[in-house]
């Protein structure tokens, strides 16, 4: 297995003629290369040797609010959802996946979503997932009713998915949204939480306690969902669909 093969384009070409000098191979012998996108604008790109030759497996975010966080769970089971007792667990794993969820889709939007286009993906949310079920089991150890949130933002926010974000003002939005997520608010009985109001109430879903319960619920979430979810203006939407014309068109034009 030869991995990250984009930070090494210039070697490819070297790597594309030993792999057609090859005679013979043993049949249990593969080769396994794993790649970023490449920017078929660069000078140097990914051999169309290789790639011919290849079969191709891509992993990338799904569109859509709904298909994030339903990707999220997909991951998880019961026995996951139920690993801690504290009641409010099963409620911070929706939030996590929610939060997760809509980071992904500002991405989306370009340099209005993210300054610098960071690669969030599954490993964060199960670190975080796992750091979430820690602390709950420990506040059960210790009888503690306060969930230690302050530290639960930090290291999801400045250790976990802050660790990739090198720019302040994207750092900034990523603890906005764990501030706005994250609180003793969201199990406040007399006032019902929710992540936006815009063209649907995107609540917790509190009665679900499974998962195909809770996947029942994410099915409700509207196809597309109005930017105000993320806290951006409706203007956005203009532009990402003008962008993603244009990118449809560009890579049609060079098929």
């Amino acid at each position: 297995m030869l991995q990250n093969c984009h930070l090494l384009t210039s070697w490819l070409r070297t790597l594309e003629s030993t792999i057609e000098g090859l005679s013979k191979p043993d049949k249990g012998f593969r080769l396994w290369l794993t790649t970023n996108p490449i920017d078929p604008t660069a000078p140097i790109r990914f051999p169309l040797g290789i790639l011919q030759r290849s079969l191709k497996v891509v992993t990338e975010p799904p569109d859509g609010l709904s298909a994030n966080i339903k990707q999220a769970y997909s991951k998880l089971n019961d026995e996951i959802l139920n690993e801690c007792p504290k009641r409010e667990f099963k409620s911070l794993v929706y939030v996590l996946s929610f939060f997760h969820a809509t980071i992904q889709e500002r991405k989306k939007f370009g340099k209005i979503g993210w300054n610098v286009n960071y690669d969030f993906n599954d490993s964060d949310f199960r670190i975080s997932l796992s750091l979430i079920s820690l602390y709950l089991n420990k506040a059960i150890e210790t009888n503690e009713e306060e969930l230690p949130w302050s530290t639960l933002r930090y290291l999801i926010g400045e250790a976990m998915y802050g660790g990739r974000v090198t720019d302040d003002y994207d750092r900034r939005v990523l603890n906005t949204y764990l501030k706005e997520f994250m609180g003793d608010f969201i199990f406040d009985s007399n006032q019902k939480f929710f992540f936006s109001k815009a063209d649907f109430n995107y609540v917790i879903p509190t009665e679900a306690d499974t998962k195909e319960l809770i996947e029942v619920e994410i099915e409700k979430i509207p196809l597309f969902t109005n930017p105000g979810v993320f806290g951006l203006h409706s203007n956005a939407e203009i532009q990402y669909f003008s962008n993603s014309v244009k990118e449809l068109w560009l890579n049609t034009l060079m098929m």
